[in-house]
């Protein structure tokens, strides 16, 4: 089994879809009727769409986009708009690699995470 499909709810899709294919960079795939879109994250598809009923008018689950050079990618993005909730930081230090992240929301209020596991330099 694996992770195929992820769906955020927006309020406004072009608004949206301006902000995941322009400003963050994500691959978009295609909008379907009545107010869908589709991008691609690796190998998992990201769905937005408006809450069909009430029950699903909520921020959804914190998207983690694994990039390779956290502080250039927050430059990157804070350049085109995005306000995160802070600089780059270390949140776990495991054996052979250190965990950064940078979050920050979309313009609906969906939480979104930058994160980069920097590999350990061994000592010589």
């Amino acid at each position: 089994m694996e992770l195929a499909q992820v769906t955020n709810v927006v309020h406004d899709l072009d608004r949206a879809v301006k902000f995941h294919r322009d400003t963050l960079g994500l691959p978009f795939l295609f909008q379907a009727p009545p107010s869908l879109a589709f991008f691609q994250i690796g190998s998992v598809r990201l769905m937005l769409s408006p809450p069909e009923t009430a029950e699903q008018d909520h921020p959804g689950s914190v998207l983690y986009l694994k990039v390779k050079d956290i502080e250039g990618v927050h430059r990157s993005l804070a350049g085109r708009g995005v306000k995160f909730e802070g600089k780059p930081h270390r949140v776990h230090e495991a054996a052979d690699y250190d965990l950064w992240m940078a979050f920050f929301h979309d313009p609906d209020k969906n939480p979104m995470a930058l994160m980069e596991e920097k590999p350990k330099r061994k000592a010589s």
